[in-house]
Formats: C-alpha cells, sequence, structure tokens
C-alpha cells in the first residue's frame, strides 16, 4: 500500500467563524497504481493533494505514505519524505528562471546526491520529445513544453508516488492529451503509483480509480 487515508479533516478558522474544507475523506492506492480525484472548482482537489504530498497538515485524520505516517510530522520532516519518495507536476510548471530545461530536472536528482544525475534527466528530456530543446531557458518554450519539462524532472527524481495537479489544465486540447498520454506512458515503464487532480474526464478515465469530491466529501 503506498497511500492510505483515513478519516481527513481539513478545517480552517478566520475569527469567530470556521470553513470545513475536507470532511471524513478516506481511500487508498496500491503501488503502481493510478487514482483521479475530480470535482467542481472549491471542492478541496487541491487541498488534498497538497495534504497528501505533505505540503500542508490536516486538522485530524491520518495519512500513510509509504508506511510512514506523515500528518504525523514537522514541515522538516515532510520536506525529507517529499524529497525521497514524492514527485509533484504543479499547474503553474514551477520551473526555476534561471536553469535551463536540462538543469531543471537535474536539480531533484541533484538534492538526493544521486549517481549521474545528468544522464537521468537527458533520459527523460528525451523520453518527453525535448532532446532538442534542453539548453533552452523556460521562458524559451511554450506552455506544452514547459509542462514536458515539468513532467521529465517528476519522474526523473524517482519518486514512489506522482502528483499532478491539473496537469492539462493551462493546454489546449492538442498539448493535453500529448501531456496525459505522456503521463501515463512514461509511468507505465515505473512501479511508481500516481495522483491526478483533473477537470479533464478523458484523463480520469485512463486511471485505474476515480473518486469525485463535492463540499469537501468524497461523492462516488
Amino acid at each position: 500500500m503506498i497511500l492510505k487515508v483515513n478519516n481527513l479533516r481539513k478545517e480552517v478558522t478566520s475569527g469567530d467563524s470556521s470553513l470545513i474544507i475536507l470532511d471524513d475523506v478516506s481511500f487508498s492506492l496500491e503501488e503502481g497504481q493510478s487514482l483521479a480525484i475530480t470535482g467542481p472548482s472549491g471542492s478541496g482537489k487541491s487541498t488534498l493533494l497538497g495534504l497528501l504530498a505533505g505540503l500542508d497538515s490536516a486538522s485530524s485524520g491520518t495519512i500513510f505514505l509509504d508506511n510512514i505516517l506523515i500528518h504525523d510530522q514537522n514541515e522538516e520532516e515532510r520536506a525529507s519524505i517529499r524529497k525521497e519518495k514524492v514527485g509533484f507536476v504543479f499547474q503553474s510548471f514551477e520551473l526555476l528562471p534561471s536553469l535551463t530545461a536540462l538543469e531543471n530536472v537535474m536539480l531533484p536528482s541533484e538534492l538526493k546526491s544521486e549517481a549521474d544525475p545528468k544522464s537521468n534527466a537527458e533520459y527523460f528530456l528525451e523520453r518527453v520529445g525535448l532532446k532538442d530543446r534542453q539548453h533552452h531557458y523556460p521562458n524559451q518554450l511554450s506552455g506544452g513544453e514547459q509542462q514536458r519539462v515539468a513532467i521529465a524532472r517528476a519522474f526523473a527524481c524517482s519518486s514512489k508516488i506522482l502528483f499532478a495537479d491539473e496537469p492539462t489544465g493551462n493546454l489546449d486540447s492538442k498539448n493535453g492529451k500529448l501531456i496525459s498520454d505522456l503521463l501515463f506512458e512514461v509511468n507505465s515503464e515505473t512501479d511508481n503509483a500516481l495522483v491526478v487532480v483533473t477537470h479533464d474526464h478523458d484523463l480520469a478515465k485512463k486511471c485505474d480509480k476515480t473518486i469525485s469530491l463535492k463540499l469537501g466529501k468524497i461523492v462516488e
């Protein structure tokens, strides 16, 4: 079991009022499986993804990531878990503008002191069709190319689980299909699990499992 979530709740307080963002969310995911998290805007999808990746803390409930109880860890400990076990594809790409595509993809492997991060990065850039663009900076790449760099970076860090937040959300239908196909194609070559937040029904249908959120609760 790579991911197990029990009775997860996220509540924020402002003054005398409180807002429940997630309520009693439970599910599990096996190694190598893929999961789509769907639902309307404001349903808690991105909040849930952030909690699963250890980017935020829950109000109550438990999250086991690769058998580690991550919600009980402090920020430094969660950062260490993310470095070792998590890949993340952000909707806004989050590429470092001062680094080339190759350097952006190399960075996670370098931080983990892995052997030969350059060859690893070159392999995944070629895998996503950007062999000839590896020395370009983000502002020299199209949106679709930047997203492919972000995907190559996520896979290059040898994570146990990959989280992707609306990976096709900012792309046209052609590039959206390309990114969707790449996510599953490259992921199928590993034992990594894949968790995708998406409004894209075609992308969601490709996943092994789907949960749909409404007002912070799982409705199906």
